[in-house]
């Protein structure tokens, strides 16, 4: 019996259907084992032995462990299957060294799509662990676990901050820097001048943009009043223009551009989406078979195999007509870009979005008609527009009007309800070349400048994307992680920093702009894919990153200045010192300044409203408040017990993942997972 090793329990029914008797698949159900928080600070490395990890089962994980042993010992051969990118092919390599699999008796598979055909055509392409994947996963880890640990550990003891990240706190300052720069802007008045016409068939409008030859701006409303005096109702019609242009369709989806789309298309977050792209990709019940719907949602790249776009063509020609066939995009862009599987595409162009709606759920359907759609869209054939330019002259005063009308839909048959893409009709007027139209009125209109816009996720995802920072499959827990340290607020869901996340910038900063910036992130994500590619020594990246590091860290545990916590004006009952506000992981409560000498902690009081009984100890779950006076819920066993939640807990558990229901803006959802009601 041959063995197959894959992350997840449901890939592995789908896949073990697919290879028949012969085979047995499991599930490591993920990662089985990461760095231990043991030695030196706490990471789990040895530094000073050549960066040496000290590997230990996750927690709950020895039983899968000691399973996967006896099944390995029973195989007579063992196929890695986990996930086909550098997290998937260094958990094949955990897997290898942890369960003693011998080398001549493995194999490991990709499998990028999973459905029958894919899945054994994976099987017959073995290869063995590439250690430079493993290697160049293994690096970040290490940069991501010295950084967190250690940053974390003195922003804990200098601010009111809990954490601090290597690609997560230079994503906190892009929306520190952007709202100082709103802060900082000064607004300027301008108006435009429109003149109506009205008395045409199809009324329009028509913009002031030039006098004589030179482009015009009108800064005062003095200045508008002006040029108001100086025309007159009529206007000659100098010019007509009219272009046909091509319109283009998107790219397929990335992992980076799918968040973003379904960010500002279907209102999903980041971490809403990669979790249905995961689900449809390990496979959907459709009748009587089981499939996975979507290949590998985790990817850089945007091409697509010449099997599916055969398979495209031949459906877009037969649905749509010939006329409708589109070509291949190609991009310029091949920085950072991981081209060793396809964009997220569907698995079959045949399984349209309206035929699966039944077996699917309402928000896995909008995902699915969205990356079919963008996938069927981008094989089509350009759109083509009739564009149209209209210059009109009032004593050299040049006004400016354009029309679009689309002449032939293209790629908009499909993919329209996503685009903003609308006729703008304008009236026949090529018998009136060079002659004269009235309006029926012109006036000027005030208005100001604006500053540029806060980041919502998708346009945070975007700018990450652009700047070379982090890697597209962590954005959503980046995303996550920023709101969930109380670091940023979603205000009209716009990213807003509060005083705890710029007071935790300004202090990196203070100390480490060298790292924590834009540049040394995406050099870094650079020598990344150097390791990945064998070009690169990790050892070398990982001790010229120390060396500065360390150094920096030493100076900023002696020289940066410890916030003062807030004293309640009451002194501590034990010691007689005076009983500040400390700020921990679940919020605020009153114990002694003199700690650690004096551990006391002040216990809620007794008369707080009780809202049910907690989840996880004997105490109640009460209302508590701030210091600036925002409700939250927590145990009144703290800081024994902690658990707490933002919204008010009803009491039931999630469906999904067991957690606390809360009721927030009259909804009832997860504390933890997306589910809602």
């Amino acid at each position: 019996m041959d063995l197959v090793i894959v992350e997840s329990p449901a890939k592995s029914k789908t896949i073990e259907k697919y290879l028949g008797k012969n085979y047995k698949v499991v599930s490591s159900i993920g990662h089985i084992r990461d760095l231990a928080t043991t030695g030196k600070y706490g990471l789990g490395i040895d530094i000073d032995n050549n960066f040496t990890p000290n590997y230990v089962p996750i927690k709950g994980k020895k039983k899968v462990i000691s399973d996967l042993k006896k099944l390995v010992k029973e195989a007579s051969k063992v196929y890695l299957a986990t996930d086909p990118d550098r997290e998937g092919e260094a958990i094949s390599w955990h897997l290898y060294d942890t369960l003693g699999i011998k080398n001549k008796d493995y194999s490991r598979v990709l499998f990028y799509e999973i459905t029958k055909d894919k899945v054994l055509e994976g099987i017959q392409k073995p290869r063995k662990i590439d250690y430079n994947l493993v290697k160049s996963q293994e690096t970040r880890r290490f940069l991501d676990r010295i950084i967190g640990f250690r940053l974390s550990k003195l922003m804990q003891s200098k601010t009111s901050g809990t954490s601090a990240g290597r690609v997560q706190s230079v994503a906190l300052k892009l929306i520190v820097d952007r709202e100082r720069e709103i802060a900082a802007f000064k607004s300027e008045e301008y108006y435009t001048v429109t003149a109506f016409f009205n008395d045409f068939a199809e009324p329009f409008t028509s913009e002031l943009f030039k006098y004589k030859e030179a482009d015009i701006e009108i800064k005062t409303e003095n200045e508008a009043k002006e040029i108001l005096a100086k025309l007159s109702a009529n206007f000659k019609l100098e010019n007509i223009e009219t272009k046909t242009k091509n319109k283009a369709s998107k790219f397929p989806f990335t992992t980076s551009t799918l968040q973003q789309e379904a960010s500002t298309k279907l209102n999903f977050n980041a971490k809403k989406t990669m979790m249905l792209a995961q689900k449809m990709y390990e496979g959907i019940d459709i009748g009587s078979e089981t499939v996975g719907l979507i290949t590998y949602m985790r990817t850089d790249s945007i091409r697509l195999s010449d099997e599916f776009t055969g398979s495209a063509f031949k459906y877009i020609e037969e649905k749509f007509g010939k006329e409708f066939v589109g070509y291949i995009k190609r991009s310029k862009k091949t920085e950072n870009v991981q081209d060793a599987h396809e964009a997220i595409r569907p698995t079959s162009i045949l399984r349209e979005p309206k035929d699966l709606e039944k077996y699917l759920t309402a928000d896995e359907f909008k995902l699915y008609n969205l990356i079919y759609k963008r996938t069927l869209a981008s094989l089509m054939s350009d759109a083509k527009t009739l564009a149209t330019t209209i210059i009109l002259d009032n004593n050299d005063y040049k006004f400016k009007t354009t029309g679009s009308v689309v002449t032939f839909k293209g790629y908009l048959d499909v993919y329209q309800e996503f685009e903003d893409t609308k006729d703008t009709i304008l009236p026949d007027l090529n018998a009136k070349l060079n002659q004269e139209i009235e309006s029926s009125e012109i006036k000027y209109e005030q208005h100001f400048t604006k500053p540029k816009p806060r980041y919502t996720e998708a346009r945070l995802i975007h700018e990450m994307e652009e700047l070379g920072i982090g890697r597209p499959s962590t954005y959503a827990t980046i995303m996550s992680n920023i709101r969930d340290r109380g670091y940023v607020i979603l205000e009209d869901k716009k990213f807003v920093p509060t005083e705890v996340g710029i007071q935790v910038t300004d202090r990196l900063q203070e100390y480490f702009s060298n790292i924590i910036n834009v540049r040394y992130t995406a050099n870094m994500e650079e020598d990344l894919d150097k390791i990945a590619q064998g070009e690169l020594n990790n050892l070398e990246v990982l001790t010229n990153f120390y060396q500065i590091f360390d150094e920096t860290l030493q100076k900023a545990f002696k020289g940066m200045e410890k916030e003062k916590p807030e004293e309640t004006g009451e002194v501590c009952p034990e010691c007689g010192n005076p009983l500040v506000v400390r700020k921990g992981r679940y919020g605020e409560f009153v114990a002694c300044s003199n700690y650690p000498n004096c551990k006391y902690i002040k216990k809620e009081t007794p008369d707080i409203k009780e809202i049910i009984d907690c989840p996880n100890c004997s105490g109640k779950i009460v209302e508590k408040h701030t210091k600036k006076g925002k409700v939250f819920y927590g145990c009144n066993n703290f800081p024994k017990c902690k658990t707490a939640y933002w919204d008010m807990p009803t009491g039931e558990l999630c469906p999904n993942c067991n957690e606390m229901l809360v009721k927030k803006n009259d909804k009832i959802k997860c504390s933890k997972c997306d589910y809602e009601r």
